[in-house]
C-alpha cells in the first residue's frame, strides 16, 4: 500500500473499534505548545500536580516516548450521556466517570485497533496512551484537526461538541497529517461567566487548575480551600459547568459504549442517601470506576465540604 491507501485504511479501522473520530498529525517538537507549557507552570497554575512539571522534554517530543516515531494517531471516544441524577439536591458527578474507568475501555480499543493496524502494515513500533503518560492530547489531537481547544481549555468539534476522551497512538509509520481546523468560539464567552471558582482566565485558553472544582474534588489531596466555600455547585467529583453551557454540545448524541453507563443505584441515590454513604456502598457504586481516584475518605472529605457557607 502506498501512504495514502494505508491512512485510509487505518482510519477505516479506527471507526470499526469504536473509535468516533480519527485525525493524523506528524510527529514532531511541540515548539509553541512547548512555551505555552512552560508560562502556564511557571505561573503556578497546576497547584499541586506537580507531576505537571515531570518529563517535560518528552511531552513535548514524542519522539523521546516512541523512538523512530513518525506519526501521533488521536482517536475521540464518545461518552455523552442524556440521563442525569435523579434527586436535583444530590452532590453530582462528572459525566465522564459515570460507568467504567475510561483507562481501561479506551486502552483495551487501543491496543486492538494497534494489532489490526500490525496486521495491515507489518512490524510497526508504537505505543498506546490514554491520559497515562506525558502526552500533550489535546494539543495532538488539535494539529490532527480534530477540532479547536476551546476557551475552557477542552478540545471542540464542530460536529460531537467535547464530551469524549482522547486516545492516541504513536508509531514510526510513515501517515498522511491532516490539516488542524479554525477556532470557532468567536466572541463566545459562557463557559468562562459560568465557572463558579473563576478557574478561566478572563481572556480564556488558560485555566488556574488551581481553582477548578475538578482539580479541588479530585487532585487536591488536603483539605479543600475555604475561599470556595459556598462556590462549588453541588459537584462531589469533577465538573461539567464549562461543557453544559457550550453551545457546541448541543450536537453531543448519546455514546453506544455499555461499559460507560451508570447503574440504576448510582442514579436514584438521593441526597440524604450520599450523606449516609458507607464505605461498603462506596465500593459497589464505585468498582471499577475513575471515581475510586479519589477514594472513599476523598469523597466523604468532598460532600462535607458542599455544606460549609461562604465565608
Amino acid at each position: 500500500m502506498d501512504k495514502l491507501e494505508l491512512t485510509q485504511k487505518i482510519k477505516r479501522l479506527a471507526l470499526d473499534h469504536g473509535f468516533d473520530q480519527v485525525g493524523i498529525a506528524r510527529a514532531e517538537f511541540l515548539d509553541t505548545e512547548a512555551r505555552h507549557l512552560e508560562s502556564w507552570l511557571a505561573d503556578n497554575n497546576h497547584g499541586t500536580m506537580s507531576y505537571m512539571a515531570d518529563h517535560f522534554d518528552k511531552r513535548v517530543d514524542p519522539r523521546l516516548l516512541v523512538p523512530g516515531a513518525k506519526s501521533v494517531i488521536s482517536l475521540t471516544y464518545n461518552y455523552y450521556y442524556d440521563q442525569k441524577q435523579k434527586d436535583p439536591l444530590a452532590p453530582k458527578i462528572s459525566m465522564y466517570a459515570y460507568g467504567r474507568d475510561y483507562h481501561k475501555v479506551i486502552r483495551k480499543r487501543l491496543k486492538a485497533l494497534f494489532h489490526a493496524i500490525r496486521q495491515v502494515a507489518g512490524d510497526v513500533q508504537g505505543r498506546c496512551f490514554v491520559d497515562s503518560a506525558p502526552v500533550m492530547e489535546r494539543d495532538w489531537a488539535k494539529r490532527s484537526g480534530l477540532g479547536w481547544i476551546g476557551k475552557h481549555t477542552l478540545l471542540i468539534n464542530k460536529k460531537r461538541g467535547s464530551y469524549f476522551f482522547l486516545g492516541e497512538i504513536i508509531s514510526d509509520l510513515d501517515l498522511l497529517p491532516d490539516a488542524p481546523v479554525a477556532d470557532h468560539c468567536g466572541t463566545c464567552t459562557k463557559c468562562i461567566d459560568a465557572c463558579p471558582t473563576n478557574a478561566i482566565y478572563p481572556a480564556g485558553y488558560v485555566i488556574d487548575a488551581s481553582k477548578c472544582i475538578s482539580y479541588l474534588t479530585i487532585e487536591l489531596k488536603d483539605e479543600i480551600p475555604l475561599d470556595f466555600a459556598g462556590n462549588m455547585e453541588s459537584w462531589m467529583f469533577g465538573c461539567d459547568i464549562c461543557q453544559e453551557v457550550c453551545p457546541w454540545n448541543r450536537f453531543s448524541i448519546p455514546h453506544e459504549e455499555p461499559e460507560f453507563s451508570p447503574s440504576d443505584q448510582l442514579l436514584e441515590m438521593t441526597a440524604d442517601e450520599w450523606e449516609l454513604l458507607t464505605e461498603e456502598t462506596f465500593h459497589i457504586l464505585f468498582k471499577g470506576s475513575a471515581v475510586n481516584r479519589t477514594k472513599f475518605k476523598g469523597l466523604q472529605r468532598n460532600i462535607s465540604f458542599l455544606r460549609r457557607k461562604k465565608m
